[in-house]
Parts: structure tokens; sequence; C-alpha cells
């Protein structure tokens, strides 16, 4: 869509508000509104200012001003705002030089398309999550000085089979059995299709929708895949959606990696694959249909694992999931069928085109943009230095023994622990200026700042359970 295709929408759809959206630094979308009849031509050469300083990890205040340029085949109709208001994503750039704002997670996305390209490996990086999310009926946290809980709820929730409700109809859904049951048990059908026919409407191509594995309101909603930037644009559109249509019927959805104790967590399983002139470079003969170089990309993502934890699961609660027990994928490990190795090569099809690579670490906490851009580059070092992955790991994991278990490597334990692992390796991020030294540093600083010893600080509600008697 061109600048003129939006503005002959706008006067179709009699749109009144232009709603310009942008990624901040962790990873929340950001907004501001105009008036329909203030978005002209120009405005997509020249952007609008901004106070960059009051963005996250952004700029300092005194040289706060910033530019945001919206992208007009981004456009789309909000589907939840009470004046017609059409919907763009935008691109940061800076007013003095109109060059593009390193720090912008969108721009680093754009960049490690543009150093693939420019290597000559591939035209087009293919990515296609898997995002999970839990939908609760209530949601209650605080900490203070004196004090801190927490308290989710959901009609669903295994934990409600004895409470009064008026009455209480049962078809509670057992912990971990939650894949795949029809309503009554699945509570949520509904809901989520009303989620899909919404996404559908905003222009997402969607495949399926179903019930996940833990109690308590667990869903999944599939997405098609494509190319780098498109996909993370719509991991935002669908953040969005999942959010907006459960407030409208007055529930609450989480893509917090691990909200319930004792049942599986919620992850962003990433299928990818690079393609050159329309050919899947991964396909080929090799082990489960691999070619040399989807096994280098997998050389690549395992070596580069334990830093790209830092970007794919970038929260402390992350590492709440990845433990081991919850199909959670501690191991980084490679195989075709096994779910608790870290990368998959998913079987379905025989299909050149359907071949694949699955990373299997990643949760929906993460930046969409600077996660697929942390993989790509990490793919791509694997290639250019033909990186051997080692054997597979066809064996169920929780049938070694022991001594044949501790050869495994394993994700990282905690954030603390993948932020020092990206201080020591991330020169494969800087190829072609893709994340420069200060978005990599600043990134360590604010998580280690702003989350790590956040929660490092403050007293846990267990520890009064194990320690208030001593």
């Amino acid at each position: 869509m061109t600048p003129k295709e939006v503005l002959a929408l706008i006067r179709e759809k009699e749109v009144r508000c232009i709603d310009m959206r942008f990624m901040d630094f962790p990873g929340l979308w950001q907004h501001f509104t105009i008036p329909a009849e203030a978005l002209t031509e120009s405005t997509f050469e020249e952007g609008l200012g901004f106070d960059g300083s009051s963005i996250r990890g952004w700029q300092a205040i005194n040289e706060s001003d910033m530019l945001v340029m919206p992208v007009p085949e981004s456009a789309f109709i909000d589907p939840f705002c009470k004046d017609k208001t059409l919907t763009m994503i935008c691109n940061i750039h800076d007013p003095l030089d109109k060059t593009e704002y390193t720090r912008d997670p969108r721009n680093v996305a754009r960049k490690a398309v543009n150093y693939m390209k420019s290597t000559g490996i591939a035209d087009t990086a293919y990515f296609g999550p898997e995002l999970e999310f839990f939908i609760f009926d209530d949601v209650r946290y605080d900490q203070t000085q004196h004090s801190g809980y927490y308290y989710v709820d959901s009609i669903e929730g295994a934990w409600n089979t004895g409470r009064a409700e008026g009455p209480n109809l049962g078809y509670k859904l057992r912990y971990k059995e939650g894949y795949f049951p029809c309503p009554p048990s699945d509570q949520l059908h509904d809901l989520r299709s009303e989620m899909m026919l919404t996404m559908i409407e905003c222009g997402l191509t969607i495949e399926a929708q179903h019930h996940e594995v833990a109690t308590g309101g667990q869903g999944e909603i599939d997405m098609k895949y494509a190319p780098l930037v498109q996909m993370a644009d719509n991991v935002l559109k669908y953040k969005y959606i999942v959010k907006n249509v459960a407030r409208k019927h007055g529930k609450t959805a989480t893509f917090m990696p691990k909200p319930l104790f004792m049942d599986n967590g919620t992850g962003m399983h990433v299928h990818t694959s690079l393609w050159k002139d329309g050919v899947n470079l991964y396909a080929g003969s090799g082990y489960a249909g691999l070619s040399d170089m989807g096994m280098y990309a997998i050389g690549g993502l395992l070596k580069h694992a334990p830093a790209l934890c830092a970007i794919t699961n970038p929260t402390t609660n992350s590492y709440k999931r990845l433990v081991p027990g919850y199909e959670a994928p501690v191991n980084l490990a490679y195989s075709r069928r096994n779910r608790s190795a870290s990368i998959r090569i998913p079987v379905y099809s025989p299909s050149p085109k359907a071949k694949r690579l699955e990373f299997r670490c990643p949760d929906g906490s993460s930046n969409p943009y600077l996660a697929f851009a942390a993989m790509l580059m990490a793919m791509l070092d694997g290639i250019k230095n033909k990186i051997q992955p080692g054997e597979p790991l066809d064996k169920d994991i929780y049938d070694l023994e022991p001594e044949e278990l501790a050869k495994v490597p394993k994700a990282p334990g905690s954030l603390d622990e993948a932020l020092e692992h990206l201080e020591r390796d991330h020169e494969f991020l800087l190829q072609g200026d893709v994340f420069t030294r200060d978005v990599i540093s600043t990134w360590i600083w604010y998580k280690r700042e702003k989350e790590v010893d956040a929660i490092r600080l403050r007293p846990h509600p267990y520890e009064f359970y194990l320690y208030y008697d001593i």
C-alpha cells in the first residue's frame, strides 16, 4: 500500500483517527493518535515528532527529540476503537539527519534482513512463531516495602473444583491435560475463535486455534509463516488482538512465560527457514531431510544459544519456564521429533518447501524484532563458518542415564546467567552493524538494573515459608 492508497482508504472507510505505533526497547507497543485530516503525503516523508527520552531504554533528556515515520503497507483498521481508527506501524528516525535510530527494534530487524541479503546466502528469511498465552478471569498483584503477593484465577482452573460458583458445573481441566479437550471442558473456544477471526479481519493469515496443555486457560493461535520484519509486525498485532478481545469479555490475557506453578509455561516456538530465488535452502538429503546449510544453521543456533537466550528469553520469569519436566526445551541439542531438545526438525510433511528448523527456547515476553534478528544472525554465523551441530539427540531425555544426560549442554538457568553469556558472545550480532555495541550494552544494563536486580533485592513470599521460623 502506498501513501496515496492509505489516504484513499481513509476517505473510503471514513476514518476519523490515525494511530501511530512503534516498539519500545524492551518490547511493548507504544502509540499516539492524530486526527485523520492531519495525515498528508508529506507526513510519510517528514515524519512526526515525539519525546524519545520518555521511552524505556531510549534517548537522554538533552537529545530527546525523535521522529516516527509511518510505514504505509502496515496500515489496518483498528477493530477496538470507538471511533473509526486506522493504525500504522512506524520506524524511528533522528530528526537532525533523518538516519534510522539504532535502538529502534524494528530497525535492527530490517538491518538483519539487509545484512543477510548482502552476504548472498539468502534473499528471504521466513519465521513462523507459535505464540502461547493464558486467559485469566482475575489477576491481582502488589509489592510494597512490607508486603508482596500475586493471585490469578480462571474458571477452568483445576484448583477450582471445590469452589462455590452457584452452581459449580465441573469440567475443570486437570493439570497438564489442557491439550485439545472439547467444550464444555474447553470453556474458551468461542473466545479464541473471536480472537482468530479478528486477526484475519486485521490482515493476519491464521492456520488454527486450540487450547494448550496447561489448566487455567492456556491457548494458542497459529499464524502462517512470513518474512522476518513482517512477522515481527504480525506478532505485535497478534498480542494486541488477544489482549483486547479478552478485555472486551471481562477477561485478561498474558504472554508471561510462567504465571502458574507446577504446570506448563507458555513459550513461543519459532519455525524458520532461509530461501533464495524461491528455493528453500534448508531442504536436502541429510539428517531429517536437511541440507548442509540447514545443519550449519543449527550449529550456529546451538553455539550461540546461551547468549541468544538473553534476547529470546529476556525476563526473570522466562527461566521459571526453562526447567526440566514441562516439555521445556532446556537441552541445547537438536532432534527430528524430540520436544525436549531446543531445536526440532518437524517431519509432518515430506515437501522440500516445508523443511524448517524449530527453535523452541524463545517465549512471548521477547521483543520479536530483536529475537528474530538475533536468531537470523546466529544462523548466518553458522552457515558462514560451517559450524557443525554434532550428533542429534533422538533418545528420550528422561530415560538417559545421569552420566549421559550431564554431557548434554543446557540453556541458562537465569536471566543473569544468560546476560553473562551475551556479554562474552555477541560478536556475531555486530556483523553488518545489525546490533550495535550500544544496543548490546544498553540491553544488558537495562535488564540487569531494571529486572534482575529489582527481583533479587525483594523478599519472595515463599521465603517466609522457608525461613520465618529460623
